[in-house]
């Protein structure tokens, strides 16, 4: 079982994670930014993973923390679930159309952490969700999962799609690199491990 779960308590969050890599889009999510939610939810769907997020913020102030710490402990649950990555496909890549927008992510689960995050997204507000907070979860996640994570919004004019089709797109390539492949033997890795 390639399973996870995280219990983190500060003085500005409370969350409590479960995850599932081999799942089947199963998810319960409820962390206050409702936005967050629809996003996390399609992160399951179409990542196939079952996903279960419950977070109390101080979200009195905004949803930067509790985005932020969502996506710490998320990072965190992908390292732990996936355990010793013999067979790991390792690597993803999904390019995603929303109506007019199109976003691209590619994701390595190397050890090395590392975030590239390009694209214009309009500057509407999705409710608690500000827009600089998909950037904020992508960086808290490669740091915690210690992948490389590519994040390419390719064009897009309504800011709902833009953020959708990269989650959409970060979902599809997650589920990618962390399936086993039995054709891969031990590491994937020509030095035999994944780390810096």
């Amino acid at each position: 079982m390639r399973t996870a779960s995280i219990d983190r308590k500060t003085n500005e969050t409370d969350i409590q994670i479960e995850l599932d890599l081999d799942g089947d889009g199963t998810c319960d999510v409820d962390t206050g930014v409702g936005f967050f939610d629809h996003m996390l939810t399609h992160l399951a769907r179409h990542g196939l993973f079952n996903l279960s997020v419950k977070a109390k913020g101080d979200l009195h102030i905004d949803a930067h923390h509790t985005v932020e710490d969502v996506g710490i402990c998320l990072g965190k649950c992908f390292l732990e679930a996936i355990r010793e990555p013999k067979g790991l496909t390792r690597y993803g890549h999904a390019v995603i159309p929303m109506d007019e927008a199109l976003a691209e992510v590619a994701v390595d689960f190397s050890g090395r952490p590392f975030l590239v995050f390009n694209g214009d997204v309009p500057q509407t507000a999705l409710g608690n969700f500000d827009l600089e907070l998909a950037r904020e979860f992508m960086q808290a996640f490669a740091v915690n999962s210690r992948t490389t994570l590519h994040v390419n919004l390719r064009y897009g004019d309504n800011t709902h799609h833009c953020i959708e089709s990269i989650f959409k797109a970060f979902a599809r390539a997650l589920g990618q690199a962390v399936r086993i492949d039995p054709r891969v033997k031990g590491i994937p890795s020509t030095k035999g491990m994944l780390e810096a």
